[in-house]
């Protein structure tokens, strides 16, 4: 199995399936093409991505996604700059938000390819101009959609959350496992479980059973 991504998160995160896997990370362009809703944009940024690492492991599956944060209806993507992602957290700053997480397993040998998406609803805290301008200055934000980590102890910028935890982190891993099935990868851990103990927040699926 391939991660197509450097993110160190779904790295961690892929980790917690117990499957091998290695990192090979793809170079995609990003930005929305016009009109485009948010759902329809993480799963083609998803199997863009998927595609792009094919042909280098043309006997893996390969594990793909994308992630973006939505604010009135407007896509906050990684910021530009330090100045960007202060922005993106002032705007964000006590309101909610929703999180599009889109997972993606190609089966690179025989093309069976399966894209599924999370959406959650986060808000976040009235946190202080002070805050973000230390957390902008750690660097933290500057990789991130919406430029913030909802993991980040020190900045801990969520009040509470509707949803998937690991989708907000990145990787729906709930998502991932119905996708990696059915293109014939068997995931063995239980994965509400595993995802709990790994990230110490109760998990979406426990939560519906």
């Amino acid at each position: 199995m391939v991660l197509a991504s450097g993110s160190p998160r779904r790295r961690e995160l892929l980790a917690v399936l117990g499957l091998p896997f290695i990192v090979a990370a793809a170079e995609v362009d990003e930005r929305p093409q016009p009109g485009e809703p948010p759902a329809a944009l993480v799963q083609r940024l998803s199997r863009a991505k998927a595609a792009a690492v094919a042909p280098r492991h043309p006997d893996a599956v390969i594990v793909a996604a994308d992630t973006i944060v939505v604010l009135d209806g407007l896509v906050l993507g990684k910021p530009a700059d330090a100045e960007d992602a202060a922005r993106m957290l002032r705007a964000l700053r006590g309101r909610a938000h929703l999180v599009y997480s889109a997972v993606t397993a190609l089966d690179a040998a025989t093309g069976r390819e399966v894209t599924e998406v999370s959406k959650s609803r986060v808000w976040m805290r009235d946190y202080s101009d002070a805050e973000i301008a230390a957390y902008v200055a750690s660097g933290d934000p500057l990789d991130k959609a919406g430029a913030y980590a909802i993991q980040h102890q020190g900045f801990a910028p969520v009040a509470r959350i509707e949803g998937c935890y690991a989708s907000v982190m990145g990787l729906p891993l709930g998502h991932l496992a119905r996708a990696l099935a059915a293109v014939g990868v068997l995931v063995e851990v239980d994965v509400a479980q595993a995802c709990q103990a790994a990230i110490d927040v109760e998990c979406c699926l426990q939560l519906a059973s």
